[in-house]
């Protein structure tokens, strides 16, 4: 037993990590999703353009922090311009003209990486004084990167639960969530709202791309299975629920990498089934509105 115990914790790591890196993604689309009431099959290739823009300008600077310095920002200018030329307006549009832009999107944007980036699969090399693993035995070790990821995206939540329990804005996107006539008769500029919370769930798809590159490489196509997984998130924690989010994706990433170590032939349904479960106990997600 004592022999497997670092093997287990090796992949207990590996399943939080891959949760809390779904998390920064699958909370910007619960946000979307809850407030906005845009279905946004996109969100998927924002983690795509997060993670080209990471290799584009990690080759320009030679730097891969000083890269998502400037990506961060470039990603919140890109989410604030697709919001005003095409999202504003689906808000009262049925969820199939949602669909159909959306899917037109990820088309535009596989389009424009083939041409800017072509269809090779590239790498980010980790920060040197990082590429190094932290010894669990003889003959196991976890990367150090790994670990400041898993950091980095704890340190994300904290400070988004923080700004939508503590903060004005917070306040505002949660009564958005609840009721957006209201607030919009109560003369809060609700349009600013969506813009604020377009260019966020944007930016936080492309940051987690952005640390995820070096450690899950950078290919055509990369955004499309953790799209598929993010609506999982989205479905068991509930819409439009931060903690939800957080939650789901932690059981999510545990459920998946466990999943393929004790029945790999039954990894491809676990996800699925543990939604299905959780949708039998509480059909509105475990933290979502009945």
């Amino acid at each position: 037993m004592t022999e497997n115990l670092p093997f287990f914790l090796i992949q207990l790591l590996n399943g939080v990590q891959y949760g809390l890196l779904l998390f920064l993604v699958a909370s910007g689309l619960t946000l979307v999703f809850g407030i906005m009431g845009i279905i946004n099959l996109a969100h998927g290739s924002f983690y795509m353009m997060g993670a080209y823009l990471a290799f584009a300008l990690t080759e320009l600077t030679g730097n891969l922090w000083l890269a998502i310095l400037l990506g961060i920002p470039l990603s919140v200018l890109i989410g604030l311009g697709l919001e005003s030329l095409l999202f504003r307006h689906l808000y009262r549009r049925d969820h199939l003209y949602q669909v159909l832009l959306t899917y037109g999107l990820i088309l535009v944007m596989e389009e424009l990486r083939s041409l800017l980036a072509g269809d090779d699969v590239h790498g980010v090399a980790v920060p040197r004084f990082l590429a190094f693993s932290i010894p669990l035995t003889d003959t196991l070790s976890y990367p150090v990167y790994r670990l400041l990821m898993s950091a980095i995206c704890l340190a994300v939540a904290l400070l988004l639960a923080l700004v939508i329990r503590r903060t004005r804005l917070g306040m505002t996107i949660r009564a958005g969530s609840s009721n957006r006539e209201m607030v919009a008769l109560l003369g809060i500029d609700i349009g600013l709202v969506y813009r604020v919370v377009f260019a966020g769930g944007v930016a936080l798809a492309a940051f987690a791309g952005m640390i995820a590159a070096p450690v899950a490489s950078v290919y055509p196509g990369m955004g499309n299975q953790i799209l598929i997984v993010s609506f999982v998130v989205v479905v068991i924690g509930g819409i439009g629920s931060i903690k939800g989010a957080f939650l789901g994706s932690l059981l999510i990433g545990l459920a998946d990498t466990f999943g393929q170590l004790w029945a790999p032939e039954l990894a491809g349904m676990t996800v699925y089934a543990l939604m299905a479960a959780v949708l039998l106990w509480r059909p509105a997600g475990l933290f979502g509105r009945a």
